[in-house]
This record gives C-alpha cells, structure tokens and sequence, in this order.
C-alpha cells in the first residue's frame, strides 16, 4: 500500500470499495489510457466496467437502486479513477453533479423517474451552464426560455458539455421570465432529455460534434445548441422556476470537490512515475533519486500531494456533514489544481527528454493537468469565493 494519500476513518465497506476501484484501474484503465487517449476513443469498454460496479450510483439513494454512499466515498472514488485516466473520472463527474441536483431539488416525480435510470447508467447525465460569451459571470446568460402554456420554448447556444453527446440528460441553465428582476433570481434549471449522437438529435436541439482540446481526451466535450426547442413545463428542476441558479451553485460546489479529487489523482500518479523512473535513471554512476537536487524535489512533491488530499478529504467531510463548505472546497479546488500543475511539472522535469516524448505517461498529464486550472471555476475565481467567506466569517466589529 502506497503512503500518500491514506484516508483515516473510513468504513470497512468505503474500504472495500476503494480497494476494487483501485485493483480496476490497475487492470483495466492504465494498460489502455495510452492509446485510447491518443486515439481521442471513448472508453466505451471501461464505462461498461464502472457501470458493473455500480459506480454511476454510488450516491445515488439505495431507495432508488444506488448505493447511497458519501460524497467523500465518490470523491476517493474519483481520485482513483483519475490517477488512471482523468478523462474516465470525467464520464462520471458531470452525471454525478446532475444526479445529486435532482437528489437535492428535484420533485419526488423526477426523482422516481430519473434517478433509478441513473443509478445503473441507462440515464447519463450532462451539466450546461457556461457559453460562449460567458466566462464566470453567470448572470449574463442569454439563453432563454420562455413559457408557452404547459410548456417552454428554448433558445440559445451553449458551451463546454462534458459527455454532451453520449448524454441522454442535460441540466441546462436557462433565463426566463418568471422570478425577480434581480440577477440571478430569474434564472431557471431544466431537465432535458435527449438521445445519444450528434448533429440534430431532437427537434430543436443540435450538438454539433466533439471540440479538439488540448488534453482530456476520449471524453466528449460539445456545444449545444438550441433554437426552438419545446419542453415541458414539468422538467423545471423542482417544479419551481427562478431558482436555477442556487440549484446550479449546489452542483458546482460538489463539483469542486471533484474536481479537487481529480487534480490530487493525477499529482499522486505524476509522483509514482516520478519517483519510479528517479530509481532507475542513473546518472554519474548513481540514481538521480540520490542526487540531492532530485530528492529535494520528490518531498516537495509528496508533501504537495498529501496536503492536497487533505482538503479535498476535509471539504468532502464537510458537505456530508450539512455544514456550509463553500469556503473549504474553494480551497481545495484551488489547492488540489495548483499542486497538480506543479507535482506534474516536476515529474516531466525529473524524465528528463523522455518526458516530451509520446511513449512516456507523463506527457500526457503535462496536457491534462492544466484543465483542472479552469474547470469548476479559475483559480481566481476561487479567490474570490474564499475572500468573500473570510470576510463574512471574520467582520470587522470596528
């Protein structure tokens, strides 16, 4: 058992699901994220492997067919998967963001009706906030819906869906005209359902095809683009309109945690290759991890790595335990990102050239690694939230 990043206080059955987890992506991720990640591929053969294991469900609510476990189960989860393949833990996050809004907010009609389907991964689930113009200033959504009796009419151009193309549920943020004149009261959330593909898969609705990135590969990411589309009023999250943009703010913050998750998988993955090749590259007639230039930089590396994993630990305990954990899972996210970027540096340094080259892992987590900088919110975006907490904790009485 490896000494980074152990979590303390686990049950005997968090446990037992970590270890399968792990023994999975030993087996059957890492062996193939190589290729399918330079095949841009849709792991379609590891998704069958995770729905098997019941991990679409894992919080979903047993009385609906999941497993009913914590967000800190799914968040080690997510920190195993993605020291094998960030873009798996991406299949999965998006899906997992819509199924606990539902969970949250929704109607016990869209619960009974949604989340059975999602717990088995027959229902996958995609999240659309952002577009194109957007950026973090969320108020400025100009997708709009607007009410036609026992129905809406959407129309605007959507951006950056993970899974939005192997989907068949979006949870779309849309502005409409019930709810107050002030910003973000008249913003509402909608279930939309849709089949898998591209091009115009409903009447309406057009997902015009996989953008190129950089890194994060294999996972489809898409625009969404809707004009005219007809929904009915009952798939208003919660039955309720105007309240979009607290529903999609609850995502987001487990989305953090997430995304925290993913950034502490990568860094410990990044530090095993690392420390690894430091034991076998020898230079001088010695092993680059005896020169101490070269072992300095593993302890920084494994110090960043676990204090890493320790807020993202503490920001999911927090949310599991109903506490406000806006502030803590702001840090974790901007920790976890940080800390990754610069363990994965570090590993691409140790590898010397090799590390630039195809063949080794590391190259592909130097592209990967810089997403995590972004999603769920930038660095400075997560500045602000935690500068807003303090200052609300810890106000001036002068």
């Amino acid at each position: 058992m490896a000494r980074l990043a152990q979590t303390a206080g686990l049950t005997d059955i968090q446990s037992e699901i970590l270890a399968t987890v792990r023994g999975f992506v030993d087996k059957e991720v890492i062996p193939h994220a190589q290729a399918l990640e330079h095949g841009d591929e849709y792991p379609s053969d590891i998704v069958e492997g995770m729905k098997e294991m019941g991990l679409f469900g894992l919080t979903i609510p047993e009385e609906y067919g999941g497993l009913g476990e914590s967000l800190l189960t799914y968040a080690l989860v997510v920190e195993e998967i993605a020291r094998g393949w960030m873009s798996v833990s991406g299949v999965i996050n998006t899906h997992f963001i819509v199924a606990h809004m539902i969970k949250q907010h929704g109607t016990d009609e869209q619960k009974q009706y949604f989340l059975p389907r999602m717990a088995t991964g027959e229902v996958r689930g995609a999240f659309s906030m952002s577009e194109p113009d957007l950026g973090s200033d969320v108020a400025a959504i100009k997708t709009r819906a607007k009410k036609d009796g026992d129905s809406y009419t959407i129309d605007g151009q959507k951006m950056w869906l993970t899974n939005g193309g192997t989907s068949t549920l979006i949870a779309l943020l849309a502005k409409t005209d019930e709810g107050a004149p002030k910003a973000h009261q008249n913003l509402t959330a909608f279930l939309v359902e849709k089949p898998t593909g591209f091009g115009e898969v409903a009447p309406g609705l057009t997902i015009p095809g996989k953008i190129d990135k950089m890194g994060y590969k294999g996972v489809d990411t898409t625009e969404a683009v809707f004009s005219g589309y007809q929904i009915p009023a009952n798939r208003v999250l919660g039955d309720a309109p105007g309240k979009g943009f607290a529903q999609m703010m609850d995502g987001v913050e487990v989305g953090r945690v997430n995304v925290a998750a993913r950034a502490c998988g990568i860094a410990i993955r990044a530090f095993e290759l690392a420390i690894e090749y430091a034991q076998q590259r020898k230079t001088f007639g010695k092993a680059i991890a005896e020169h101490q230039a070269i072992a300095f930089k593993l302890a920084e590396m494994a110090t960043k790595v676990e204090a890493a994993h320790l807020m993202m630990v503490n920001a999911a305990r927090l949310k599991d335990s109903g506490a406000r954990n806006d502030v803590e899972a702001g840090m974790a996210k901007l920790i976890a990102s940080e800390y990754c970027a610069e363990v994965t540096q570090d590993a691409f340094r140790i590898h010397g050239g090799y590390g630039y080259s195809k063949e080794y892992e590391i190259e592909r987590l130097m592209r990967e690694a810089p997403f995590l900088l972004i999603g769920e919110g930038t660095s400075e975006i997560q500045k602000t939230i935690i500068s807003r907490g303090l200052l609300r904790e810890y106000k001036s009485r002068g």
